[in-house]
């Protein structure tokens, strides 16, 4: 007779194990940077307690579930549930299921879900990543066919991204049209890329980039709120703010009003996202529309095609022009 089965080990004990976070675990397992120390005591963990990544590729391939894993910074955020009700859409024609899994922008929260997808042999995964490049290797080498949406890692992953360059600079051209000069840029930890479009687009106008006005919040509406405020509170001579969300749009705009900051009287500000009460809020906001639905439903549409995918579908954002933008004021906030 047979013993009951031996339980799985899965890559968030080794990391409890090696004393490490899981998305080192999973550097060091697929040959990423890692200094000896670290890597010897995660291999030494993995080997304590027969952590076998190896056997996962191969289930993966004999054993296929079929279905798409979804993972997302935040299901709240309406930008994002028009992105899965997107992906949903293309998935439903097909009929194929989708699974949610939320990574709160936490890279190790993302490490975790994708060696949890990889032991339950998903299929596909489209995903807007919250780490870096390499914590995808071992989803990569196990087989998974990985998307991105929204955002781009890996220049190797097929990805759905808004223009954010164009969108940037369209905001950035139309601020300072207004002439402001001191433009701040309000945005999440795993916006990089929009945070270098930012950076660019001061740079191509001959606008002064001070690395203070470029404020970062972790996903949570409390920390966007507490960066807005702070920010607005710190630098009065700041007369614009391009807010890189709708959550981070929401958080400056109750910051704002706390503070008593008139907007567009003393700041002027852009939000990225046209959500339903941008344009129902006092005044109307001006916002970088995105089409998030759209990059949900090509992201499926990618992660479901056989044979050969293109590297990156770059839809077009549009700026929508309200009321929250004004000329700049000439003597700064007290």
């Amino acid at each position: 007779m047979n013993g009951p089965a031996q339980r799985r080990i899965t890559i968030k004990e080794v990391a409890e194990a090696a004393g490490v976070g899981v998305a080192t675990v999973s550097r060091v397992l697929s040959g990423g940077s890692a200094s000896a120390e670290t890597r010897e005591k995660v291999l030494a963990a993995a080997a304590r307690l027969d952590y076998r990544p190896s056997a996962l590729g191969r289930n993966l391939r004999r054993q296929r579930t079929g279905g798409i894993g979804l993972l997302v910074p935040d299901i709240t955020d309406s930008f994002y549930a028009r992105l899965a009700d997107g992906v949903l859409s293309c998935a439903r024609s097909y009929g194929e299921p989708v699974t949610v899994g939320v990574t709160g922008d936490d890279p190790e929260r993302e490490a975790e879900l994708i060696g949890t997808l990889i032991e339950q042999s998903m299929d596909r995964l489209i995903a807007v990543p919250s780490g870096d490049g390499d914590m995808w290797a071992p989803a990569l080498r196990a087989g998974l066919n990985v998307v991105f949406a929204d955002r781009r890692v890996r220049g190797d992953v097929p990805s759905v991204v808004p223009d954010d360059r164009a969108g940037v600079l369209t905001a950035v051209e139309y601020l300072a049209g207004l002439g402001h000069r001191k433009i701040a840029y309000l945005g999440r930890h795993a916006q990089s890329q929009r945070v270098a479009a930012f950076t660019a687009a001061l740079d191509s106008l001959g606008l002064p980039a001070d690395r203070d006005l470029v404020v970062h919040a972790r996903s949570s509406r409390d920390s966007a709120y507490a960066a807005a405020a702070g920010l607005l509170q710190h630098r009065p001579d700041v007369t614009a703010v391009i807010a890189g969300g709708n959550v981070l749009g929401e958080a400056a705009v109750l910051a704002a009003r706390e503070l008593d900051v008139r907007i567009p009287r003393d700041v002027s500000l852009i939000m990225f996202d046209d959500v339903p009460w941008a344009e129902l809020c006092s005044p109307p906001l001006t916002v970088i529309a995105q089409p998030a639905q759209d990059i949900g439903y090509r992201a499926a549409e990618l992660v479901l095609r056989q044979g050969r995918r293109p590297p990156t579908v770059t839809l077009p954002t549009q700026l929508v022009v309200r009321a929250s933008c004004g000329p700049r004021v000439a003597s700064p906030r007290r």
